[in-house]
């Protein structure tokens, strides 16, 4: 199952991003496909937090808009959200100790322990920082073909 992290939902969102054209082409290509993707669930409040603050974009998108959109995309039957299961406290402390994950990057390994939980096999990321944690294989979709 392929997973996307933060930076893509908000590349699809954004017009004036770098990829957004590319980024909104895979996840309307994911959103209305067969096969099992997904989410993990801090991905989510990450993309409102960053889409909807001012001083990220000028303007920033208007929240009602960006309730509206996730609502669209979380019915895709083929979306599968990430959230902590019984065994995640293990999958945490390996993401923490084995990526090096202090500071800002504990968001990071939250997002990945869950990825690795839920057994997915690739998380599409722009952000190079995931690529530090042990079992999960992450590429950037917009470089790596």
């Amino acid at each position: 199952m392929i997973a996307l992290d933060t930076n893509i939902l908000v590349y699809a969102r954004r017009e004036e991003t770098s990829h957004h054209k590319e980024a909104r082409a895979l996840v309307a290509r994911l959103a209305e496909g067969d096969a099992p993707w997904a989410i993990p669930w801090p991905c989510v409040y990450e993309f409102v937090r960053v889409v909807t603050h001012p001083r990220v974009f000028d303007p920033p998108s208007d929240l009602d808009a960006v309730v509206e959109d996730l609502e669209s995309l979380l019915a895709s039957p083929s979306l599968q959200l990430l959230g902590e299961g019984p065994a995640h406290r293990g999958h945490l402390r390996h993401a923490l100790l084995k990526g090096r994950a202090a500071g800002n990057l504990a968001h990071d390994a939250h997002i990945a322990a869950l990825a690795v939980e839920h057994g997915v096999k690739e998380l599409l990321s722009a952000d190079r920082d995931m690529r530090r944690f042990p079992g999960l294989a992450c590429r950037d979709p917009f470089t790596e073909r």
